[in-house]
């Protein structure tokens, strides 16, 4: 399996996925810049956190007009696996692959800490190792990780079971709870908090390892059928 993680001007936490694919799962991987027009050959496409273009107008605003926008696009509609990780979720909800946005934090402050979740959907690409309502202990680290979505968008949300992670304490004022969702087909999911983060007791928590397992073991399911 073939991993690619977009860098943007200002993502600063490419190398940390790098790592959590190349020695957390042993799989290959590689950066790929923003300007690249191609992801072909990729089975999978991870969008890292970090401030790309600075977060000048919003976050994720200009990154959403980069050069490989197009191609992400394209590969979502081929089912391929598309995980955006913080500045990654603000990206994916401005291109359009996953509904709502992210706001300021309720406290309209930076948050950076060691969080609860709750697994509410452990039937995607991205959760299959998980258990239904596992709690994992995940770092957050944002200025604008605050969902939200209107009352409409919420109902599909949770009719088409695409709310994939929820706070256990709701720590930014996100609209129930929400810290990661799923376009309705599940293969883009997007989430606040950075499971490339705890791979290793080490650094607090391991409970972000089982997220890559799951991706390289659908994929290994996949090519097996």
């Amino acid at each position: 399996m073939r991993f690619a993680v977009i860098v943007f001007p200002g993502s600063n936490c490419d190398k940390d996925l790098y790592y959590a694919v190349k020695d957390g799962i042993n799989a290959d991987v590689k950066m790929v810049d923003y300007r690249e027009n191609s992801l072909e050959g990729f089975d999978a496409i991870l969008i890292p956190g970090g401030f790309s273009y600075g977060d000048y107008l919003r976050s994720g605003a200009i990154a959403a007009h980069a050069p490989i926008i197009n191609e992400i696009k394209r590969v979502a509609n081929l089912d391929v696996p598309i995980l955006g990780i913080c500045n990654g979720f603000q990206i994916l909800t401005e291109i359009g692959l996953l509904p709502g946005c992210l706001m300021k934090n309720q406290q309209n402050k930076f948050i950076c800490e060691d969080v609860e979740l709750s697994v509410e959907n452990n039937q995607t690409v991205f959760t299959s190792d998980y258990n239904y309502r596992q709690i994992l202990k995940i770092p957050v680290a944002h200025g604008e990780g605050n969902y939200y979505c209107d009352e409409s968008t919420l109902n599909e949300l949770n009719k088409n079971n695409q709310i994939v992670f929820k706070y256990c304490s709701n720590i930014n004022g996100s609209v129930e709870n929400i810290a990661g969702i799923s376009n309705k087909k599940g293969n883009v999911l997007g989430m606040m908090p950075h499971p490339e983060r705890a791979l290793e007791e080490i650094v607090g928590s391991d409970d972000g390892l089982k997220m890559f397992q799951s991706i390289l073991k659908s994929h290994m399911d996949r090519v097996n059928l």
